[in-house]
């Protein structure tokens, strides 16, 4: 089973993160969907996370996981090099989503918002649910 990853649709850096992901899923083992799709609220809520996150999550074996946990889990699915971020799991989470925490909180500013959407070829459009 794939794991799904839910991103800020209106975020350029997010949107751009989503883009590296594909490139190096050479296993397909993400699918995607948008945070502020029905499809995303719907799965927020199932899993207790706020409506309003600023996090990217990862939904895999019928867990969710938010911030840099996300983020790493993410990384250790991806080819080589970034799988080796993985190890910064070892880092206590209250240290490494600090950082995370800031970059949420401003990256609209830094990289802009966008009201559009990419176009995907067909191969990957397969691979986002909303």
């Amino acid at each position: 089973m794939s794991a799904l990853i839910l991103f800020d649709g209106q975020c350029n850096f997010c949107n751009s993160s989503v883009q590296f992901i594909i490139k190096r899923d050479n296993g397909g083992h993400f699918q995607y969907a948008s945070l502020q799709s029905e499809y995303g609220q719907s799965l927020l809520k199932k899993y207790k996370i706020p409506a309003d996150t600023d996090s990217l999550v990862l939904i895999e074996n019928k867990a969710a996981y938010i911030k840099t946990t996300a983020a790493l889990r993410i990384c250790k699915k991806m080819n080589s090099p970034m799988k080796w971020l993985y190890l910064f799991i070892f880092i206590p989470p209250p240290i490494r989503d600090l950082f995370y925490n800031i970059f949420a909180k401003y990256r609209y500013k830094w990289f802009g918002k966008t009201e559009s959407c990419m176009l995907p070829s067909p191969e990957i459009r397969k691979r986002f649910l909303s």
